[in-house]
Order: C-alpha cells, then sequence, then structure tokens
C-alpha cells in the first residue's frame, strides 16, 4: 500500500494558506468573456510550451502559439509533441467529473504520444526495464522498478488518490506527482502524462477559473530544480522505503502559488468599474461557497435590498458568469457554474 512520507512544515503550511485566500480570492472575480478567452488561450499556449519544453522540445513560445493556432496537416516529432499536449490539455478541461482511475491515465498517456510511441506501448504500462535520464544532459540518474512491479504499484497510487478525498487538494495532487514520476508507468511521456493528471487533481483545489492556470511553466523557469525535486537517485527498491516527499511539497507548493499570483495579478489587473463585485454580490457568492446553493429567500436574510433589487443582483451575477440559475418558481436557487 503506498503510504508517503511527509510532514507539514512551516513553509508548506505558509503556502498553503496563501493558495487558499488567493482561490477565494479569484472566486469572487467577474471575469468579461472576452478577457476570460483570451487568458484561456494564452494559458494554454503556455502550459504546452513549458511541459514539453521541459522534456527537450525546442520549439519557442512563439512556435508553439502559431502551431496551434494553424492546426497543419503534416507535423514533424517536435510539432506532434506539442499538438498532442495541446489536445490532451483541452479535452482535459471538459472532463471536470471523469472518475480518476487508470484508464483516464491511459488515455491521457495515448493522447500524448498519439503517433510517438509503437501502438503496443501507447496507452498501455510498460512491459520492458527503463533507465532514467536527464533530458538535456542525457546523465543517468534513476533506475524505476521493475515493469512486473508497475500494474501493482499504479493500482496502489489510484486506491491512495481515491481513497483519501478528504486529504488537502494540493498535498493530493503533490503526493500523486512525484510518485507518478517515480513509478515512471510507461515507456516514455510520463512527465508530460503525469502534469496533465495533476491538472486534472488539482481541479479540487475549487478554483473557478481552472483553466488559466499553467503552473508547467514554473518548472520550466529551472529545469534541473524541477527533475531534482520531483524524481529520485539510484534505484528505486533503495529510495521507497525511506523516501520523504516534503521537499518535493514545498516546493510543489511554491510553484501553485506562484502561478496563481500571476493569474491573480492579470485577473485584476483587468478589472474594470463594470465588472467590480458590490458587497451584496459578494454576501451571495459567500452563501453559495458555504452552503452550496442560494435561494431568493435565503439572501433576504443576508440582506435589506428589495425583492426586484435582489433580482437584479442574481441577474448581474448570472451575466458575469459567476452564478447559474438553477428551478423554476418557488423552487429557484443558484449554484456556481461548473469549472471552465
Amino acid at each position: 500500500m503506498f503510504n508517503p512520507a511527509y510532514s507539514i512544515s512551516s513553509a508548506l503550511l505558509r503556502d498553503i494558506k496563501s493558495i487558499t485566500l488567493l482561490v477565494h480570492e479569484l472566486n469572487q472575480q467577474a471575469v468579461p468573456e472576452v478577457v476570460l478567452m483570451e487568458q484561456l488561450a494564452e494559458a494554454r499556449s503556455i502550459s504546452t510550451y513549458a511541459s514539453t519544453s521541459i522534456e527537450g522540445n525546442p520549439l519557442s513560445l512563439t512556435d508553439v502559439k502559431r502551431l496551434i493556432k494553424s492546426s497543419p496537416a503534416e507535423l514533424g516529432h517536435s510539432e506532434r509533441e506539442v499538438v498532442n499536449y495541446n489536445r490532451v490539455l483541452t479535452w482535459l478541461s471538459q472532463q471536470q467529473n471523469a472518475p480518476f482511475d487508470g484508464a483516464l491515465l491511459r488515455r491521457i498517456h495515448a493522447g500524448v504520444m498519439d503517433g510517438l510511441l509503437p501502438p503496443h506501448q501507447t496507452g498501455r504500462f510498460r512491459q520492458e526495464p527503463v533507465i532514467i535520464r536527464e533530458p538535456r544532459t542525457g546523465e543517468v540518474f534513476f533506475l524505476p522498478p521493475d515493469h512486473q512491479d508497475v500494474a501493482a504499484l499504479m493500482a496502489e497510487l489510484i486506491a491512495f488518490v481515491r481513497e483519501n478525498e478528504s486529504l488537502d487538494p494540493l498535498i493530493m495532487a503533490g503526493l500523486f506527482h512525484k510518485q507518478f514520476v517515480i513509478i515512471h508507468p510507461f515507456m516514455d511521456g510520463n512527465g508530460r502524462t503525469t502534469r496533465l493528471a495533476t491538472h486534472h487533481l488539482l481541479n479540487k483545489l475549487g478554483l473557478r477559473l481552472t483553466s488559466l492556470f499553467s503552473f508547467e511553466n514554473y518548472y520550466n523557469r529551472n529545469v534541473s530544480r524541477y527533475f531534482r525535486q520531483v524524481g529520485a537517485f539510484g534505484n528505486y527498491y533503495d529510495q521507497a522505503a525511506t523516501l520523504d516527499f516534503t521537499p518535493w511539497l514545498e516546493y510543489f507548493a511554491e510553484g501553485i502559488l506562484d502561478e496563481l499570483q500571476r493569474v491573480a495579478k492579470t485577473i485584476l489587473g483587468r478589472r474594470t468599474p463594470q465588472t467590480s463585485l458590490k458587497p451584496y454580490h459578494l454576501a451571495i457568492l459567500a452563501h453559495i461557497d458555504a452552503h452550496g446553493f442560494i435561494t431568493d429567500s435565503d439572501y433576504a436574510r443576508l440582506t435589506e435590498r428589495a425583492k426586484a433589487t435582489r433580482t437584479l443582483d442574481f441577474n448581474r451575477l448570472i451575466a458575469l458568469g459567476l452564478i447559474a440559475r438553477h428551478g423554476r418558481g418557488r423552487n429557484t436557487h443558484y449554484r456556481r457554474p461548473e469549472a471552465m
């Protein structure tokens, strides 16, 4: 059974608190549709560029944006890596409620490595031994578990994720990310697959603007540091029993916070008087976040605003995409829309 060793250090606790506050602040923001679409395209381009660059892809961010936009029929190896990653990232954003299981991970891998690996290695756990080298130097630094043990280790990891839903989603995503890389379940494409799967797990942070998130860019700024933190060194069987996940979790949280601060700076910098929310709007959102929904009767107890004005308040938040109306008549209530 996967039972990772880690501690909640003061640095990790500090960053978790900062992340929680930023998520709450961002969830209160009304983002104009034109800004949302613009930032969504930018975030996906950055994620695609950074995640493939980490693995040694030579295309620049400008090249990646042009490639995504043009979608040419003929693709070289580097171009296919980019197109595949962006395609899976886009697909995954539509799978918010998909169960986290082996089938999802294999489908992510199959999409990432489409046309890049032989069919018997695409979307299937490896049946051969591998040696892990630093992509940019070629230096051997880790021997993953034997291929005969991969299926069992992955089953344990997936069971850990599904059986510990009460665990802080940041901690969960971080533990999964590192253990997946260590197991190295596929012949190639493990880094890209785990970063995409991490996107899926981070949805549980409750960030409404999840699709504007590009944490891969943080890793790409210092790839050597990323590999030192996310991997292990030596032989898996010598390291597994004593591995401490704490340093990686600190680094992981640091990267998430850095990316959230970038998103906040972008969104808050584009805020206008027309999209700024009033205290009574925030009261509606806070009630929904606390209870899951709000009715007009609930809102009447929170404010002295007249019924017609309360209706305008609800309609304002609906127009901004912050809430959605459900039911009719006496059953009318309002909830947060599903994350993008």
